[in-house]
């Protein structure tokens, strides 16, 4: 009894956990559901690249994300789709024409010398730049998942917007353009140097290391830096020691070394193999999803949800009588933990993924319906009432087992080979089964012994119409 007692507790403080979720972290939703753009990026093979393989297509990922990121489009999602294609989704972006014209092109990437008498001015304005990031950043974290943004914030949004790109431009008149691009990296590589640090190697081709043995002999001991731009935004700034004033970093390779966590390191490699591709992009489908839509969309979907989740709970309750009464309390723990499951783990809701919720539902109730009827044979067979219920969880065991990993082993297929909106029905499909699996063997098992410790609840005929009387 105690253990069942301890079960109870868990249960009430997970469903209170979840409520609180639910009503702090807000549910993200997709752009079928919110409105939007979405575009299908084409990465184009070269001559010299003429196999698109996943390293290339993670670098021209990482400069797609840096061209949506100054869009100012919050909850965007750029995702490889296939083996040379990129999906771009942008919630809230009404003209997807603008969106082309940012996210086309092939990435441009540059060293530069900073000019002289400018040392005091780069931090200067890095720091502004800093702020404006930051402060965009809070503005757009502060609007609720697809609600409509007031005026007065969009006002502020667009201006820090314009701010940024200023700020970006004054950074970019304080470097000399040089004739070193790209096309001359031959790679870049993040690796561990001493303690936690790491470091980025890059290296160039012939023309490149000669280029840059140049570079950095100006700007070796001065102070200034030689700075890195993607599509005329500085990535870093690293300075050169005096002991190459002479001769500059010969051989074709440097080391970019400073305070970078691997993840900060990994970031600038892949943003300079990014620019270092001189690999075009097209956008090959560019499809727009009204806000209208959305709002229908969510509005039928919640009535679709509602209708089952009342339906099942009704049915269950006129034909388990007490048993199907405790499976509607666990069947509403279930969608609340699943509900604040996807809060948490951020999962973007679209209108496949409410299928693959409500679907769930149904899966949950199907747990329960196995061991109820299990239950129900035990006591027609002359079990006393809780070895009944014990027999019937126990026997109806393998059941559940079999069809939750079935399915779950179809999700995995679907989440694989699928993409986008499939995916997402995979996914939220999964989570519901999993969680319907733990509500089903510990919510509902839980709330039936513990009922069954109560003297006025030990009448089978509320588990089984037709039995009166229990065997001793």
């Amino acid at each position: 009894m105690a253990k069942y007692r301890t079960w109870l507790g868990i249960i009430v403080v997970l469903t209170i956990a979840a409520v609180v979720v639910i009503s702090q972290v807000p549910t993200r939703l997709g752009l079928d559901l919110r409105g939007g753009s979405q575009l299908t990026i084409q990465v184009q093979p070269t001559e010299t690249i003429p196999n698109i393989g996943e390293r290339e297509l993670e670098a021209v990922q990482t400069v797609v994300e840096g061209r949506v990121n100054s869009l100012g489009v919050s909850e965007a999602v750029v995702q490889q789709l296939g083996n040379d294609q990129l999906l771009v989704q942008l919630p809230g972006v009404s003209d997807p024409q603008q969106a082309e014209r940012v996210l086309g092109g092939t990435a441009q990437l540059e060293f530069k010398a900073q000019r002289p008498g400018t040392e005091q001015q780069l931090p200067i304005e890095n720091q502004i730049l800093q702020s404006h990031q930051g402060e965009l950043a809070a503005l757009q974290a502060s609007v609720p998942e697809g609600t409509a943004i007031d005026p007065e914030t969009r006002e502020r949004i667009e201006q820090l917007q314009q701010e940024i790109e200023a700020s970006e431009a004054a950074i970019a008149d304080l470097f000399e353009p040089r004739q070193l691009t790209g096309d001359k990296l031959t790679d870049a590589i993040a690796r561990p140097s001493s303690g936690n640090l790491w470091e980025v190697v890059i290296q160039f081709n012939n023309e490149g290391g000669n280029e840059f043995a140049e570079l950095s002999r100006e700007i070796a001991g001065t102070g200034r830096s030689i700075g890195i731009f993607l599509d005329d935004r500085l990535l870093s700034a690293p300075t050169v020691d005096v002991q190459y004033a002479q001769t500059g970093i010969t051989g074709g390779s440097a080391v970019i070394s400073g305070n970078f966590t691997a993840q900060s390191a990994r970031d600038l490699e892949i943003q300079l193999r990014g620019g270092a591709l001189p690999l075009p992009v097209e956008v090959v489908e560019n499809r727009t999803v009204g806000p209208t839509l959305g709002r229908d969309s969510i509005q039928r979907s919640l009535y679709a949800a509602l209708a089952g989740l009342v339906l099942v709970l009704i049915f269950m309750a006129v034909y388990y009588r007490l048993p199907g009464l405790l499976a509607d309390i666990a069947l509403v723990v279930y969608a609340l933990l699943t509900w604040a499951a996807f809060n948490l783990l951020g999962v973007t809701l679209t209108l496949p993924g409410i299928a693959g919720f409500i679907l769930s539902i149904g899966m949950a109730v199907d747990a329960n319906v196995l061991i109820f009827e299990r239950t129900r044979e035990e006591l027609r067979s002359g079990k006393t009432l809780y070895r009944s219920v014990e027999s019937g969880f126990y026997r109806a065991f393998s059941s559940i087992l079999d069809s939750n990993v079935t399915t779950l082993i179809s999700c995995a297929a679907l989440f694989w080979f699928g993409a986008g909106l499939v995916r997402g029905f995979a996914l939220t499909l999964a989570i519901g089964v999993l969680i319907s699996m733990f509500t089903a063997f510990t919510c509902s098992r839980t709330l039936l012994f513990f009922v069954l410790s109560m003297p006025q609840f030990r009448k089978p005929n509320l588990f089984c119409p037709g039995i009166a009387t229990a065997r001793p």
